[in-house]
């Protein structure tokens, strides 16, 4: 039996009550990216890429040129202002290729086939209006797809994720290691670029397995035991780091478990999303919240699923959506708690056992930070049961609703049931008005 918290049938809270499938993938379905207000990709293991209609569902467009799976996507919209705005986006294969693709007609733009491996990350520098790949090395493209330059051979393991930096900087996870690249023009006035190793940070202890930037002064990085490690974004120094998410004493209200030893699935921090005053955190089967000014978990749900949180997103609201190996989506709302009496929070491991000396002072420090700190909790409103298999990520619209993807080969769209109601109404109302004007004038 589930651990996890249920919710009534009605789930009051949760809007979305309707949903569409949409059909066209022929294996799993792994990323989905936004195009703009109404429109989406999706792409995954059978190499195809379909555009969709977020509001109707409708298939747009299917994008054939990959043999084998797609490895990275990301939109690439002109920012020229003396250009028609143009929509594209670019894919990366197993098959070694890129490609570029035009969303308005659905069609190939460019394609390059010079890797020597797998490209397993996209990242476009907008500002710059130049993109870049990681596989075994990393490689700064124009928009044309001339290769502008590249860095020599990093390791077989290659680049796992990328994320932008100030100063024309890029942070590169390299197994363990985090590589700081700078991309600079040359001086000779030529549209020449060079792309220079500027510093390594050797600083966690496993392989970095998600990077997400907060804003032009933090970025943080999480690994595949748990680490997170906030770092600055102009010097790269450590700011904070947490890794005891699973500890008990992170948590004193939470009944403590022993454990020996955590199996990596349980520890590993697949995916972290982010606002100005938080990082979201999807570490194993839960959820964690790390505020960044306390430094510290003010919120966090264990068993936030029955199998690994694969994907987490803030909504606008004060609303989180996940999702699970185990093919569930739920929507978790942060709220504040009651406060109680403050107890001394135990300031390790050995100290929550009673083993050692409890230091007397910092007991009263944390008991004076509890008393002036509000609390949280993360609480499920609601529950959309619709895939049979894992959900790898999901997109959200806003009024439109939430596009998910899944291992069962389907995309589903989660609508709003009682605006789609009322705009079926709305619909129908119009075209009765419009009828009783056609008989008048008969």
């Amino acid at each position: 039996k589930s651990s996890v918290q249920t919710i009534g049938e009605e789930q009051i809270q949760n809007p979305y009550t309707e949903l569409l499938v949409l059909k066209g993938h022929q294996d799993i379905v792994r990323f989905l990216v936004q195009i703009d207000d109404w429109r989406f990709a999706s792409a995954g293991d059978d190499g195809i890429i379909f555009l969709w209609n977020a509001q109707t569902g409708e298939k747009l467009y299917e994008l054939r040129g990959h043999t084998h799976k797609i490895t990275a996507i990301a939109p690439f919209s002109s920012s020229d202002v003396t250009e028609e705005k143009n929509d594209l986006i670019i894919t990366a294969s197993a098959d070694r290729t890129v490609i570029v693709w035009d969303c308005t007609s659905g069609r190939q733009v460019q394609k390059v086939s010079c890797f020597h491996s797998t490209v397993k990350c996209l990242t476009v520098l907008q500002r710059l209006n130049v993109w870049l790949s990681g596989g075994s090395d990393l490689c700064v493209w124009n928009r044309k797809l001339d290769l502008l330059c590249k860095t020599s051979h990093l390791t077989d393991a290659g680049i796992s994720a990328l994320v932008e930096l100030p100063k024309n900087c890029v942070a590169a996870a390299v197994g363990k290691e985090l590589i700081i690249f700078r991309l600079s023009a040359s001086d000779n006035g030529s549209e020449g670029w060079n792309v220079l190793e500027v510093k390594r940070l050797v600083d966690h202890q496993d392989n970095i397995s998600s990077l997400v930037s907060v804003n032009d002064l933090t970025f943080v990085t999480g690994s595949h035991i748990g680490e997170l490690i906030v770092w600055d974004a102009l010097d790269w120094t450590m700011q904070a780091s947490e890794c005891n998410f699973w500890d008990s004493s992170v948590h004193p209200d939470v009944q403590p478990e022993i454990k020996l030893s955590q199996s990596p699935s349980e520890t590993s921090v697949q995916h972290l999303t982010s606002d100005e005053e938080c990082v979201f955190a999807a570490v194993g089967k839960g959820i964690y919240v790390y505020n960044l000014q306390m430094k510290r978990v003010i919120a966090c749900q264990r068993t936030a699923h029955d199998s690994s949180v694969l994907h987490i997103e803030k909504l606008p609201n004060r609303q989180l959506i996940s999702c699970s190996e185990d093919g569930s989506v739920r929507i978790w709302e942060l709220r504040e708690k009651q406060q109680l009496p403050a107890e001394p929070v135990p300031t390790g491991f050995f100290n929550m056992w009673g083993f050692g000396r409890a230091n007397k002072q910092a007991n009263q420090a944390a008991k004076k930070m509890q008393e002036n700190t509000p609390m949280y909790f993360l609480e499920l409103v609601g529950d959309l049961i619709g895939h049979s298999s894992a959900v790898q990520m999901f997109l959200y619209f806003g009024e439109l609703g939430l596009a998910t993807c899944s291992a069962d080969h389907l995309i589903l769209l989660w609508k709003d049931g009682e605006r789609e109601s009322s705009l079926r109404s709305l619909t129908l109302f119009k075209k009765l008005a419009q009828n009783g004007d056609l008989q008048l004038k008969l």
